[in-house]
């Protein structure tokens, strides 16, 4: 267990009056813990206490190993109550915002002068803040990425369905020893593009066609997350037109990226560049999302978000043109924040690039 991450999380729950924090996500008592269960209907719970003595509630079925903490094992015919309560003290009680309401409800009940109280931001503030270790996962991870992004576009070719190259990216990171894949992969050929989360189907590849390729994998369950936009023989002025104003949104947001700046900032400087050329309301989501252990997690980057970015924080670039029924460009790069800028984690090749010529 990372005393580190619990002591940033407890300096957290001080600026609330908190002193316990019940935590329930899987993602987020693996960050702690380093211990991972898919609990189902199950109560799996990681109690973090301003004092130190922290608490893991684990259904005896769950699969454990060593950690420095006290762990309470029950069973299925346990009162959840009679199991959780008496590690509670009277008070403000954090919880995050995955607790259901059927453990909740029934613990504050049992408990006189329990004040529940939302503290996911307790919570989404230390996971934001990559460690050395975390930022190096995710440098790795990124790596295959990139590798696998390369032979992705070696491996387009006449006849190619979308759900071929999503099976292929997917073989390609089994074989690089990724630990699976941070989302399905997104592949769409053409008027599929206008969609920003198309999934795959059996249509085939045509001449004049986008290829757009949304896809990460995961590194010792850290997440990678890039787009690249390819085109097929030929484009079109028009493709070609709203690939360039994409690719210097994206570079104007990562340039505009340092901690101490606001998320909105950063949301602003590539959305007005496309907006400047008429492409606004084509530009349908936020700029990007904080990733780490989960694909999306923590700040989002968005023009509503007036957050202060800070140093480690890791998220997304990612903007985007849609063209309703005809085509899409979307480029996609993470980077990590840092006092003067960022650190730039996909290095593949952003040119305009017509494949099969």
């Amino acid at each position: 267990m990372s005393l580190s991450r619990t002591d940033r999380t407890i300096d957290e729950m001080k600026k609330l009056g908190i002193t316990q924090l019940m935590v329930t996500d899987p993602d987020s008592i693996l960050y702690y813990t380093g211990i991972y269960n898919s609990p189902f209907e199950r109560f799996w719970g990681f109690l973090i206490k301003a004092n130190g003595e922290h608490v893991l509630f684990a259904n005896k079925l769950f699969r454990l190993r060593p950690i420095d903490c006290r762990v309470v094992v029950f069973d299925d015919v346990d009162p959840l109550t009679e199991v959780v309560c008496p590690h509670l003290e009277p008070g403000l009680f954090g919880v995050d915002g995955n607790m259901a309401a059927r453990f909740l409800l029934p613990i504050a009940k049992a408990v006189p002068g329990l004040e529940p109280v939302l503290a996911q931001s307790c919570i989404s503030s230390a996971r934001s803040r990559k460690d050395e270790e975390e930022k190096e996962n995710m440098r790795i991870a990124s790596r295959i990425n990139d590798e696998t992004m390369a032979k992705v576009r070696d491996f387009i070719h006449e006849g190619a369905t979308e759900n071929e190259i999503a099976a292929f990216i997917k073989k390609c990171y089994s074989q690089a020893g990724a630990g699976g894949e941070s989302f399905t992969p997104i592949v769409c050929f053409g008027a599929h593009a206008s969609d920003p989360h198309h999934h795959p189907t059996d249509t085939v590849l045509k001449d004049g066609d986008c290829i757009l390729i949304d896809m990460g994998c995961k590194w010792n369950g850290y997440c990678s997350d890039m787009t690249r936009t390819f085109y097929w023989k030929t484009v079109s002025d028009e493709d070609r037109k709203i690939y360039d104003i994409t690719l210097e949104a994206n570079l104007k947001g990562i340039a505009a990226v340092k901690a101490g700046r606001h998320f909105k900032e950063v949301d602003l400087a590539a959305r007005d560049h496309i907006a400047s050329f008429g492409y606004g309301p084509n530009f349908t989501h936020r700029l990007g999302h904080g990733i780490g252990i989960a694909e999306h997690e923590g700040d989002d980057v968005s023009q509503v978000n007036d957050h202060l970015i800070e140093k480690d924080m890791c998220f997304s670039i990612e903007p985007g043109i849609y063209l309703a029924g005809k085509t899409g460009v979307r480029i996609e790069d993470l980077v990590i924040a840092t006092e003067d800028g960022c650190e730039l984690l996909n290095h593949f090749s952003k040119e305009l690039t017509v494949l099969g010529i």
